[in-house]
């Protein structure tokens, strides 16, 4: 997954150097992948969440466009290689412990982000204020509760 012979970021450093310097020192997970959060740039909206190992952070740094790790296909993917819909990355926070990344972004082609042709990944919306029940029903961006 990574190279450790070369690593691509500095070694984790103590928690004061984690949360208040400037070295980027990303921690990945047991699994060596890090949480991706994606926005819009222009409206802030959420559109997806990834996960990236340390080649997909290091691609993306480098080419501006998103690049994620597939755990299902245990596979580097570039976000809209085969829709067209990819994502310019204008911006990358990473959190305060440096264990979560933010990319903001501009989605090219149809302005789609999720593999489903919706806009965002969050399009549904699940219902509050009564106790779950395995009937719990999701909202569609129409207000109907089903696909027909």
């Amino acid at each position: 997954m990574s190279d450790s012979i070369n690593p691509k970021f500095a070694p984790r450093g103590g928690k004061e150097a984690v949360e208040t310097g400037t070295a980027f020192q990303p921690r990945f997970d047991a699994d060596g992948l890090i949480p991706a959060i994606v926005t819009d740039a222009s409206t802030g909206d959420v559109l997806m969440f990834a996960w990236m190992n340390e080649d997909a952070l290091a691609h993306t740094i480098q080419n501006r466009a998103a690049y994620f790790w597939s755990r299902s296909r245990r596979a580097l993917w570039r976000k809209g290689e085969e829709s067209g819909n990819t994502l310019s990355v204008i911006e990358m926070l990473i959190d305060c412990d440096q264990d979560v990344v933010w990319l903001r972004v501009n989605v090219d082609g149809d302005g789609l982000a999720c593999h489903t042709r919706q806009r965002s990944c969050f399009y549904r919306s699940v219902p509050l204020g009564t106790a779950p029940t395995t009937a719990l029903q999701l909202t569609l961006p129409d207000g109907k509760t089903k696909t027909r």
